[in-house]
Formats: structure tokens, sequence, C-alpha cells
């Protein structure tokens, strides 16, 4: 069999080899594209059967150039990486933007369309919640085939779009409708940008980042209400669709520009088609290359499979089960204090809807204090226990910083609602509303990471099938409130509320702390990840 032609060699700088019977050979290749796991990146398929023998060609292997090839996202300078983050960040903070940012304005909304049920009034603003449900298990295992590139810019554009619409809307079904399938569109941040910051940055590096990412969803909607506010004061609840969708187009130009594809894979199957493209041009000689799993060759499977993988990861495993119940609790809990807000400062404190709004601010203020301070301990905190344990990381150690935040959203609770309450002085009740959103962030932070740590290589399946669990609480939530409230009054059901949270935040965390090594042997991709990973990789640049 012929080899290789030095031209080949030192044009393509390929690892070569003979090719052997049978006809039909595939040889693949193992390259490291995340830290701590080792994936199946990608093959190189050559069908040397319509070739006579003497033209049968050797198999191209496409690698990175070494393990500081800069084409890999590991090694990207610093500005680069933290461009690609920043954009990330602001997919997954427009977005929720626009879940809130309607709410002081349900009002006007209710008006014009003739909309008395209280029940009917929450779900126009949640149901944009229930797109985040749905939309995270198409868009995540997508951007782990085509790229995260593609998904974030497409995604983020149909959200743009259907969000514009929503401002044209001319009955109660149209808004409910369009505000649905935006955000299926404004979920794919949520879905994917995390699996982003995994593929840039190894565990002791991506806890900053993922801390800034993480603030993104939460702030979002802390943000939205103020600025729905006075827009909807000043002018009409339809500008409040505009004006987000204006900011939207800014973000997807931000997006064309800054962010570039990070999915390992990805990139090495574009360096194989520019590879089989200058032998095709060279040698006039047949190359097939692809980059699917190690058994299965054809896209309608590979797409079935990957389509799949987060409701099997949802039915499976037990990491997504647990963190996914307790954030879906967390979640909801967040956008029922959306919701309810401009209630409490119109009725109880009789404040018009742009003043009412600004008490957002202080939800808002907790939020980013909190996740600043834990952004600089994320990676003090693991790189500590994982000295202690022998030099080996786990995904536990993520956990120390969430153990005060499942204290601090049920004390903020008592106070923000027994403030309300007994008519207290605004000031108390949005100190409370700092403390919710101090410990939510912390809660957030902690636990996305431990997923994403836990499932390097489905990060994305993984983190949208934790999304599903919280979106659907996120939209259900909202729709009971103004029936629990109305029985209860704030401070009984906001009792409530902090007597769940005590009972299942802090003793759900103790578990996994304690037995979580166990429960991830009960998963077996987990389990497989862990057995992959060595513990450092030569030639990895911050």
């Amino acid at each position: 069999m012929a080899s290789a032609t030095p031209a080949d060699a030192a044009t393509l700088q390929p690892l070569a080899s003979s090719v052997s019977e049978p006809a039909f050979e595939v040889l693949e290749k193992s390259v490291r594209v995340q830290d701590e796991e080792i994936i199946d990146a990608q093959q190189t398929v050559i069908d040397t059967r319509s070739l006579p023998s003497e033209k049968q060609p050797d198999v191209i292997i496409v690698d990175w150039d070494g393990p500081d090839d800069p084409e890999n996202p590991r090694n990207w300078a610093s500005k680069k990486k933290w461009a690609a983050a920043m954009t990330v960040s602001a997919f997954a903070f427009i977005s929720p933007v626009s879940s809130s940012m309607v709410a002081p304005a349900a009002a006007q909304i209710a008006e014009e369309f003739n909309i008395t049920n209280s029940t009917e009034i929450a779900l126009t603003i949640s149901v944009f919640v229930l797109g985040y449900a749905f939309g995270p298990l198409f868009l995540g295992p997508l951007s782990e085939i085509y790229g995260r590139t593609p998904i974030l810019r497409g995604a983020n554009l149909w959200y743009t779009l259907w969000n514009l619409v929503c401002g044209f809307a001319t009955n109660r079904g149209e808004l409910i409708a369009f505000r649905f399938l935006s955000g299926l569109g404004g979920s794919a941040a949520l879905a994917t940008g995390g699996a982003v910051l995994s593929d840039m940055w190894t565990p002791e590096q991506r806890g900053e980042a993922i801390a800034i990412y993480s603030l993104a969803p939460l702030l979002g909607p802390a943000i939205g209400p103020v600025a729905g506010g006075w827009i909807s004061q000043l002018s009409t609840w339809r500008w409040v669709f505009r004006s987000t969708s204006i900011a939207a187009f800014a973000v997807q130009l931000f997006g064309i520009v800054y962010l570039q594809e990070t999915l390992a894979p990805a990139l090495l199957q574009k360096k194989a088609k520019a590879v089989r493209k200058q032998l095709d041009e060279e040698g006039g000689r047949s190359y097939s290359v692809t980059h699917v799993d190690k058994s299965d060759h054809r896209w309608g499977e590979i797409m079935q499979k990957a389509l799949v993988r987060p409701f099997v990861l949802f039915a499976q495993e037990p990491i997504i089960q647990l963190f996914g119940i307790y954030l879906a609790f967390v979640y909801g809990t967040i956008y029922l204090v959306f919701t309810t807000l401009p209630d409490i400062f119109a009725y109880v404190y009789h404040e018009k809807v742009g003043i009412a709004s600004l008490h957002y601010l202080a939800l808002g203020l907790g939020l980013f204090s909190a996740s600043q301070i834990n952004a600089r301990l994320l990676d003090r905190v693991y790189i500590y226990f994982k000295n202690r344990n022998g030099g080996i990381g786990e995904p536990e150690f993520r956990l120390p910083t969430v153990f005060p935040g499942t204290l601090l959203v049920p004390i903020g609770l008592l106070i923000s609602g027994w403030a309300a309450q007994e008519h207290v002085h605004w000031i108390v009740v949005d100190i409370g509303l700092a403390i919710i959103g101090a410990g939510m962030i912390l809660t957030f932070q902690g636990m996305q990471t431990y997923v994403i740590d836990a499932f390097t290589v489905y990060a994305a399946s993984a983190l949208a099938a934790v999304s599903c669990f919280r979106s659907l609480a996120g939209f259900g939530f909202p729709l009971f409130a103004p029936v629990m409230y109305n029985a209860l009054g704030y401070g009984k059901g906001n009792t409530i509320l902090a007597a769940v949270f005590f009972a299942i935040g802090p003793p759900s965390v103790f578990l996994f702390w304690k037995y979580g090594a166990r429960i991830r042997a009960m998963s077996q991709r987990a389990k497989k990840m862990q057995m992959q990973l060595p513990t450092q990789v030569p030639g990895e640049k911050r």
C-alpha cells in the first residue's frame, strides 16, 4: 500500500500510518479538549474500496498541533477567552431581562386585553420561562453537534424577533404565544453558556468565569423590571418589548464580533475539512472526514442520540434529579418574588409603577455583591480542598460556598414577608430582598459549577436537564402566588416557603458533601468522566 507523500506530510503535518484490511478502515485519535476528560473528538474515515490498490492512501489523523496549539480554546489568550465569556454572559443577561421586564406593565396589559383573572395575568409574565424549560432540551444537544456559536447566535436572533413581535400583539392569546416562542430562543445561553466556559478553562480556573456567567440569568430579571416600570409609566407596555429587542440586537452584534467557536470537535471538524480539500486538490483522492461517536457514523443516529441525551440524564442520573429539584424550588421562588413585588409596593406602600420598580435594585444588589465575593472564593476553595485531597479535584469541593446560601434565602423571605405584612418601613423589605438575592446566587453558582465538573463532556445536556426542572418551577410558582398571598398574607406565605427551604436546603447540600462521591458512583456518565481524568494537562494556559 502506498504511503503519504512527503509533500502531504510537510503541508498538513498529519500523523499517518498504513491502511490494512478490511478495506473500510477507521482510525480514532483521542484528543484532550477538556481538562479532566478525554473524548473521541475526531475520526478520519477513508473508503479505500473505490481506489486502486496502488493508490490507496494512508489514514490522516486530525489532531491539535501539540499541547500548545493556539487554536485549542484552552490555549487562547486571556483576552480572547474573557471576550467570549463576557459575550456569553451578555446573551444570558438580556433574555432574562425580558422574562421579568413586563411585570410592572402587567396592569396595563390586563386593562388593554380585558384580563381580569390574576392567574391569567401572571401567565402573560411566566409563560416566557416555560420556553426556558423546553428550549435547552434541544439547543444544548445541538450545540454539542454543530458547535456553540451557531446555536447561540441563531437562537438569540429567534428570541429577538419574537420578542419584538410581542410588542405588536393584538390580543392575549397572541401575546402568550409570542412570549413562549421568544423564551424558546432566549434559553440558548442558559443551555450552552456554562459549556462554553468549560471549553476554555480547567476546573481550577473556571470558577471566576462561571461566577460572572451565573450572575447574568438572575441579575437580568432583577434589573429588567426597573427599566420596564419607567418605560411603561412614561410610554406604553409595547415599548417594553421593543426596547429589549433593540438591546438584544446590540448583543447579537457583539456575538458576531467577539464570540468564536469553542467546541473542540467542531474546530477539529473544520480543520479536517481543510485537510480533505487540500488532499483532494493535490492527489485527486476521495476522502470522507467526520467526527462522529466511535460506534456510529450516521448523522441521523447521532442527532437522535444527542437530542435524547437530556431526557436520559433527567431520568437516570441522581445528581440531575436531586440538584434539579432543589434548584427548581430556588428558581420558582425568585420568579414568585419578581411577580409579587409590584403588588406589594403598589398596594401596601402606595407607590407609583416607576418608583416601585426601583426596589428590584435591592434584589440585584444582593445578587451582585454575593457574586463578586463568591467569584473570588470558588476557585480558591476548590484548590484548597484539592490540595488536601492529594491533588485530586472533586466536584464536591464547589459546595462549601453553597451552605450559607441555603440559610440566607429563607432568612430573607421571613424578613421581607413579615415586613410587608406589618407595613414596616420599605427599607426592611429591601434588606430582605437583598439577602434573598445573595443566597440565591451563592446556591446557583456552586451547584451549576458542580454539574459542569461532574458532566464535563455532556455539560450542555446536563445543564439542559437541570434547567428544565427549574424553568418549569419558574413558570408555575408565579401562577399560584396570587392565590397563596390572598389567602395567607405575605408573612405566612413567605414563612411556608422559608420552612421548605430550611427543610430541603441545608440537608441536601450536606448529603452531597458527605456522600457525593457515592452518588456520582451511581451515575454511569459521571463515573466514566472521573475514571478518564488525569489531574493535569501539560501546556494549558490560563
